[in-house]
């Protein structure tokens, strides 16, 4: 079982709100990810968007792309519309010899909205989850003869938010629609990782490993805040520095024989939060309970320089 640990560039420049981190230059992020030793970065959105500027940029750094973010707008395009938006991302993935598509269903959603409060995200009616799901199965197929697999982002603010939705995707979809298991959203979404691990092995994927300030988040969206500010609140943070517990979700991940890409992410304010600090107290936080929990995952934790 191989483990690579990556980061997520998130915590220097916030895609949904530029104005964090704005003026953070892409050799800092790259330069901080390098010196920290994550074996891969997954990209952002002041990264290269053209496939072989990336690859060649990666490259110098020493950095594979262990990802990159797909906003699909499926349910208002339908497959057809949506095929050209795939396509590229797939050919800027296969140009960076990433295998992971990474995509979260973004049609009607709030989390790049700072004056939408998170309650009045989209949700879709029991009768439009089959369709949605048939669509998904023949985005995972079309990947799948790409040598890609679809891990779908379960995100705050979109139509798979919470434990009730994520079911039901499940049940809409086959095994070929995978997942990323973001730690931080399914906190806040009421849903179980560990049992999410155990439950679906084979839709295990990739891995976005942050941490949630549980009253932070009570205070901000719990209350009718927009997701954007309770990111700026700090409702989130890297592991090791809130109340999700690693312990659980690394044994659970060790116990499938999880081999995949663990990212370092967390979406804050990197004027409070120092990107480059926070980013390795992470992964040294979840190296150490990655490597105690189990033989198997202490012999498999690779990935660093």
């Amino acid at each position: 079982m191989t483990v690579r640990w990556g980061v997520s560039p998130i915590g220097w420049v916030n895609d949904d709100l530029p104005s964090l981190g704005a003026g953070t230059t892409l050799d800092t992020i790259l330069s901080d990810a390098a010196a920290i030793g994550f074996a891969g970065i997954e990209r952002g959105g002041i990264f290269p968007a053209e496939p072989a500027v990336l690859a060649a940029t990666l490259d110098q750094a020493g950095l594979a792309l262990a990802g990159a973010w797909h906003g699909s707008g499926l349910l208002a395009h339908g497959l057809a519309g949506e095929s050209a938006a795939i396509e590229a991302q797939a050919k800027l993935l296969a140009a960076c010899g990433c295998d992971v598509f990474i995509l979260a269903e973004t049609s009607g959603a709030v989390h790049g909205q700072r004056d939408t409060p998170l309650r009045q995200r989209p949700r879709l009616a029991p009768s439009e989850w089959p369709a949605f799901g048939a669509m998904l199965d023949s985005v995972a197929a079309r990947l799948a003869d790409r040598g890609l697999r679809l891990a779908y982002h379960y995100h705050l603010g979109t139509v798979v938010e919470d434990a009730q939705d994520l079911a039901r995707l499940i049940d809409a979809t086959g095994e070929g629609v995978g997942l990323v298991i973001d730690t931080g959203h399914a906190r806040l979404g009421g849903i179980d990782v560990p049992a999410l691990i155990r439950e679906h092995p084979a839709r295990v994927v990739h891995v976005h490993a942050k941490d949630v300030r549980p009253a932070v988040a009570a205070e901000t969206i719990g209350q009718g805040a927009s997701f954007l500010d309770g990111v700026i609140a700090g409702m989130f943070t890297v592991p090791g520095d809130g109340a999700v517990d690693f312990a659980a979700v690394c044994a659970a991940l060790a116990a499938i024989d999880y081999a995949g890409w663990i990212v370092i992410e967390a979406e804050q304010d990197p004027a409070l939060a120092p990107p480059a600090a926070y980013a390795r107290a992470g992964l040294a936080h979840l190296r150490a309970l990655w490597m105690s929990a189990g033989p198997a995952a202490g012999a498999g934790a690779q990935g660093l320089k």
